[in-house]
């Protein structure tokens, strides 16, 4: 007789949208209110060196899910196109686009495996109508933003504007689907993509109490003010231009993530209220990592053009928790990424993985328990976004441009803020030369020509077809 499996974990995955790293009470932002993002960390493992695979949404919310890096899915800007109707997106005339449609997501392998899936919230990777990737419960926003009171949702063929606060929405929508399962004995896996805390951050698009608070009470000193962006930068997507429009925007910032704050706590409180904590990993990470003043500017890696590998636009939040698995109250400090999110989660649930030899990343469940990696592996991480790809190790950070730009090299010990440019110094050329090496074999191991994002002009203005169809695919830059 065979040995009893284990029960295999319900998994609640919730993604913020442009939530940066430092964007926390648990981070040490002391001008934050995240109390439930700190219970969660308090109660499990918080990654300080979690990096997203491409610091904008599409894309790297497409490696989440499959694995793949955006030089192998396809995917190298936010999706301008191919998501609903003509009517409501007429870029394409009508055509949605199911980007991922030749690509397995975890999300398949879990429902194979018996899991129940579903998604509430945003989709953003290609043709929102229609159901994909092993969910049988879908209810998502049409698009990939807007506003939060009138917000696009899915119905059907069609889009209706959803007029409550669309962050409460994503929460009650995903508490249903749990009431709803009643007595269920299949494991559940539940997404729930808010896109707090991106734009709009007007006072009348976020709670009044909330935004006024952070407005007539924060002085915003956990952010840097007035540093000039660097000389390459030719143009700002957002620019900031006096300090009222600082504080504004820094209000809706801080109100959108308190609020999808206080609904993650809404979350966690119905776990525990069925008797579902304990029988639950709660995950909690951002697609992409985001500047509010940092380097001069405000955004993510299109906050300039030429585009950006900042630390704070590549380096997002990571929580997991799940009582009596994962340590309380842990800091792990490796480097891990996004490519790395599609073994984890399949290891940790036990579910089989046979894209494992095709894919980048590696499992870190065994970090998450408490214990080191069953196979060593160099610390290491890599990101890219179109022309523009990074290695970054525990000290030395490079950045490689195809877009006409100088190459970046970065002493992160000696200047973590990223200003002094060690790129082609005689001091560094080893370094510089071994990192070269590194990142070049990596890209060719790994990426597929056909969608390789180095010869494709992604100008962080959104992604308008399939990469195939090479410059037709991507919006220019109107600078």
């Amino acid at each position: 007789m065979s040995a009893p499996q284990p029960e295999r974990p319900n998994i609640l995955f919730i993604l913020a949208d442009d939530h940066g790293a430092w964007a926390m009470r648990c981070a040490g932002n002391a001008e934050i209110e995240t109390p439930n993002l700190d219970r969660l960390a308090a109660t499990g493992n918080r990654f300080t060196n979690f990096f997203c695979a491409s610091p904008v949404c599409s894309p790297a919310r497409a490696t989440l899910l499959t694995g793949r890096i955006p030089s192998q899915h396809g995917v190298h800007d936010w999706l301008a196109a191919g998501d609903t109707l003509a009517k409501y997106e007429p870029a394409r005339g009508g055509e949605r686009i199911e980007y991922l449609a030749d690509q397995p997501g975890y999300t398949d392998l879990l429902a194979a495996a018996g899991y129940r899936c579903g998604l509430s919230g945003k989709w953003h990777m290609g043709d929102s109508h229609h159901p994909q990737k092993g969910f049988e419960y879908w209810a998502v926003h049409a698009k990939g933003g807007g506003p939060y009171y009138g917000a696009p949702m899915v119905r059907g063929d069609g889009v209706v504007e959803e007029p409550r606060y669309i962050t409460d929405v994503f929460t009650d929508n995903a508490l249903d689907w749990i009431d709803a399962r009643g007595g269920d004995a299949a494991p559940f896996y539940l997404s729930v993509h808010y896109t707090a805390p991106h734009s709009p951050w007007e006072r009348d698009q976020h709670p009044a109490k909330l935004y006024d608070r952070y407005f007539n009470d924060c002085p915003f000193a956990s952010l840097p003010n007035g540093l000039a962006p660097p000389a390459w930068v030719r143009t700002l997507n957002i620019p900031i231009r006096s300090e009222a429009a600082r504080r504004e925007t820094l209000s809706g910032y801080f109100a959108a993530v308190t609020a999808m704050d206080r609904n993650i706590g809404c979350l966690l409180n119905r776990l525990e209220a069925n008797g579902l904590r304990e029988r639950t990993l709660v995950v909690f990470a951002g697609d992409n990592g985001m500047n509010m003043g940092h380097h001069g500017v405000y955004g993510k890696g299109n906050a300039t053009f030429p585009l950006n590998l900042f630390e704070e636009s590549v380096k997002v939040p990571f929580i997991a928790s799940h009582p009596g698995r994962i340590p309380e109250g842990r800091v792990s400090e490796e480097l891990v990424g996004q490519y790395d999110f599609l073994p984890t989660l399949l290891e940790y649930a036990g579910v089989p993985n046979p894209l494992a030899s095709t894919l980048p990343g590696r499992s870190f469940a065994g970090l998450l328990c408490g214990a080191g990696r069953a196979e060593e592996r160099p610390v290491v991480v890599y990101d890219e976004y179109g022309p523009v790809r990074m290695i970054r190790d525990r000290r030395w950070k490079l950045i490689r441009r195809f877009d006409g730009v100088a190459d970046e090299l970065y002493d992160l010990e000696a200047d973590p803020g990223e200003t002094r440019n060690l790129a082609g110094s005689a001091a560094c050329r080893a370094v510089e030369a071994g990192l070269r090496a590194r990142l070049a074999a990596w890209f060719e191991r790994y990426a597929d020509p056909r969608r390789d994002g180095a010869r494709l002009p992604v100008t962080g203005m959104g992604q308008t077809g399939r990469c195939e169809e090479g410059a037709r695919a991507f919006a220019p830059h109107p600078g």
